[in-house]
């Protein structure tokens, strides 16, 4: 099982497919796993190298239960590391923030800690600037009350498979108590990454997402933003509606420079 160390963090990875590398990166709460569950790797590993990544915290990396462990820039460096130990300079990079946040927030993250990483971005359900506080304690609330409110809460959306059940049954409360009162109480806003985000972005959302009003204005500020709102999904569904959304990835893509092609 192949692992990058970040300062003593070991983060794990997969790597599927040839051609320009793209990293995936899950969403808060989930692992890499779920790429493969819900077509993804199968979709998109014919024409790129994939790099999928367990954020720290998540699946199978390292799960510390320091709430400074998860500033974003040390979210960033975790990326960095994994392209370091598999001698990519530079790759395309995907993230969705199912379950509230966190893949696209790395996006960002990456942008402004790590410019030179991403050649472009797709950057689902989610923007850069702070969370609504009255959002946030809730989800905080939600998960001090232990791993089975958050499977509840997944459940609601009614596309929740028995194995995505039980890898949200697995997960470690404690650090992702710690990853989200980082975000609450200490973590900066990601919009100062907006003026480094000159490469080609993609900014998907669903269409009854809560954010959606807010990605499509800040879509504006990027000379090579290209804004899709999803119809008929919200918030949760943007990612597991695959159907939905892999059409929209594979026709941006397409459109993409190719960097070295290992």
């Amino acid at each position: 099982m192949p692992y990058a160390n970040n300062r003593g963090v070991r983060i794990h990875y997969k790597v599927e497919g040839a051609g320009p590398p793209l990293v995936l990166q899950h969403g808060f709460t989930d692992s890499l796993e779920s790429w493969y569950e819900r077509g993804y790797v199968a979709a998109l590993k014919g024409d790129h190298q994939l790099v999928l990544i367990d954020a720290r915290g998540h699946g199978t990396s390292d799960k510390p239960h320091d709430t400074a462990a998860y500033a974003m820039q040390h979210h960033a460096a975790d990326v960095a590391a994994v392209l370091k130990a598999l001698s990519i300079p530079k790759a395309y990079f995907f993230g969705y923030s199912i379950g509230y946040s966190m893949g696209g927030d790395i996006g960002y993250a990456l942008a402004k800690y790590a410019p030179t990483l991403g050649t472009a971005f797709i950057i689902g359900g989610s923007s850069p600037y702070k969370l609504n506080r009255e959002f946030q304690e809730p989800m905080l609330q939600m998960l001090k009350q232990g791993v089975e409110t958050l499977v509840d809460v997944w459940e609601g959306s009614g596309l929740v498979t028995p194995s995505l059940k039980a890898r949200l049954g697995a997960n470690d409360m404690e650090a992702l108590t710690a990853l989200w009162t980082m975000r609450m109480e200490e973590e900066p806003h990601l919009e100062d990454a907006l003026p480094k985000l000159r490469q080609p972005c993609l900014l998907l959302v669903g269409e009854e997402d809560g954010l959606r009003a807010e990605i499509e204005t800040m879509s504006k500020r990027l000379p090579k933003g290209k804004f899709v709102a999803v119809p008929g999904i919200d918030h949760l569904k943007g990612f597991l509606r695959s159907d939905l959304t892999i059409p929209h990835i594979k026709r941006f893509l397409a459109t993409l420079p190719r960097p070295g092609v290992r």
